[in-house]
């Protein structure tokens, strides 16, 4: 599934408009079932197993990747207006540690060692096109998968909060009648400076959106993706803000540094860029765990876990910290049929999971 050098198979170039239009065909697979009984948002699916939404850019993505044994696929955040991605190279590999937050100048790796810069910026076709995609890929995706729609507001010039609360309404209600199960709202961007990407920052704001959407989807479970929070007095800010709102919050979305070339020199211009995969995981299962205990023994949202996994023990561990689910990216880019084993493997490790 990777080249010599480590890197995905689909790296060859590493293009947006490449990607999307080469997607695999869904596959046939045996997919061991995974004990107990499991949850997303209150909705019953087979595993605790999802896709973020990173590598999904439509739904050849999303049926290819259910095809594989994950549960819930989150379909690429979308705009009301086309965005183009930023420019190559937007996806490099680093060698890194665990990172915890303030860290600077990671060195790059000439292979892939389980954690990468990303810095796609937050791409959207325009959506006319992603709404008719989402139709198809709900008619086609399998009995049992579900389907979530990440979607981001566009901060124009001159906007205050309540016109980019709207936007992002929008675009959550045209996910929701092109038939998303569930609506991500995405909180947060390490690669977007404006406050569209930072939104979990701001109590206050985020729970402006978080209004406004409710408003849109009515009943449908929505979950707000959030970044980084090192102290728990910000996190419990945030909470607040969003009880009673937001069914879940998807965390960690990637932790920012700047990045290093072999000469030296900065990538991105010297700005910083989210670091996802294997580098995060210990810093997003201590704030999974963290969030877990602001919100006591009887939570009114549930957590889903994302960062660093890529075996049935790093599954276990999100889940042993409160955890309701969790999401995987970098791990199923570089090999996409990890999910299935992860399957096998949480056929022997898995306890009683929560619902």
């Amino acid at each position: 599934m990777t080249t010599p050098k480590g890197l995905p198979r689909y790296d060859r170039s590493r293009d947006y408009e490449w990607n999307y239009t080469h997607a695999p065909a869904p596959v046939e697979r045996d997919l061991p079932p995974v004990p107990g009984r499991w949850q997303y948002c209150g909705l019953d699916v087979d595993s605790p197993l999802g896709i973020p939404a990173g590598p999904l850019l439509n739904g050849r993505w999303c049926l290819y990747y259910a095809s594989l044994g994950f549960d819930v696929v989150t379909y690429k955040t979308v705009r009301s207006g086309e965005r183009s991605c930023y420019p190559l190279p937007n996806l490099q590999p680093i060698s890194s540690n665990q990172l915890y937050g303030g860290e600077q100048d990671l060195p790059t790796s000439s292979n892939m060692e389980g954690s990468w810069a990303v810095s796609f910026g937050m791409p959207s076709r325009a959506p006319d096109i992603w709404r008719q995609d989402i139709e198809q890929t709900r008619q086609e995706l399998p009995t049992g998968k579900i389907l979530s729609v990440s979607v981001v507001g566009t901060i124009e010039p001159g906007w205050q909060i309540d016109q980019l609360a709207g936007d992002y309404a929008r675009c959550a209600k045209w996910a929701l009648e092109s038939g998303a199960d569930t609506i991500e709202a995405n909180f947060s961007c390490p690669n977007v400076s404006t406050c569209d990407g930072q939104l979990y920052q701001n109590p206050e704001s985020a729970r402006r959106v978080a209004q406004e959407l409710r408003a849109a989807i009515g009943s449908k479970p929505l979950i707000v993706k959030i970044g980084r929070m090192t102290e728990l007095d910000q996190a419990s800010l945030l909470l607040d803000a969003l009880n009673g709102i937001v069914n879940a919050l998807a965390m960690t979305n990637s932790i920012a540094t700047t990045v290093r070339d072999s000469r030296g020199d900065y990538l991105f211009d010297g700005q910083p860029r989210g670091i996802c995969g294997d580098a995060i995981r210990d810093a997003s299962i201590a704030q999974t765990r963290d969030v877990a205990s602001l919100l006591g023994e009887s939570p009114n949202m549930q957590l889903i876990g994302v960062g660093g996994i890529s075996d049935a023990s790093h599954v276990q561990d999100y889940l042993n910290a409160g955890a309701h689910a969790v999401q995987l990216a970098s791990a199923p880019m570089v090999d996409p049929e990890i999910g299935i084993r992860i399957r096998k493997q949480l056929a022997g490790v898995a306890g009683s999971p929560s619902s």
